[in-house]
């Protein structure tokens, strides 16, 4: 079983480094070529994919529709890949003070009213389980967001606490996770 993980197309907030959580604004003209893009080359490389899962957010959302027109898939919505709520970080730059020291502290939510990174985790963890139980041999695609690919990436691969605050993923990065290899 194949699952595939890609983050949103761009949207203001990343283009000005804006700490993007739980609101919910539209990807940007630069994110919805991204996902026009990345549309095609799913298609270019062969890839079949058998469904799309996506967080109900409009920029995940949005990149979902447009994958899925591209490739003839069938798009369904998981509200458990709704991006980290970053509580009172929400908006403000990404090199406020003590953001990047927060992401440290998996026990504590985020700006003090947001989710726990373990609160996220959970919930990513669980949509994995049951992707992986209800679609056995099958190939998916999970479009989510930054830090929700963070967390999808700590499934299949170890990270240590420093590798886990600075892993990144691009608007539209695609990656490829197989299950027979880390489950």
């Amino acid at each position: 079983m194949k699952i595939y993980s890609t983050r949103h197309g761009q949207t203001d907030y990343n283009k000005k480094d804006l700490i993007l959580g739980n609101t919910n604004i539209e990807l940007n003209s630069t994110g919805l070529a991204q996902a026009q893009a990345l549309s095609e080359d799913i298609k270019k490389s062969g890839i079949k994919l058998d469904i799309i899962i996506s967080s109900p957010l409009k920029r995940a959302l949005k990149t979902a529709q447009i994958i899925a027109e591209g490739n003839d898939v069938r798009l369904v919505t998981d509200d458990r890949l709704r991006e980290w709520d970053y509580g009172s970080y929400e908006g403000l730059h990404r090199m406020t003070e003590g953001f990047y020291e927060s992401k440290r502290e998996f026990g504590v939510r985020m700006g003090g009213t947001g989710e726990s990174i373990l609160q996220v985790a959970h919930r990513v963890y669980s949509v994995l389980d049951d992707v992986i139980s209800e679609y056995k041999g099958k190939n998916v695609l999970l479009v989510s967001h930054g830090g929700i690919c963070r967390v999808i990436e700590t499934y299949f691969n170890n990270m240590t606490t420093d590798q886990y605050i600075s892993w990144f993923m691009g608007n539209c990065q695609l990656i490829e996770y197989d299950t027979e290899d880390c489950l």
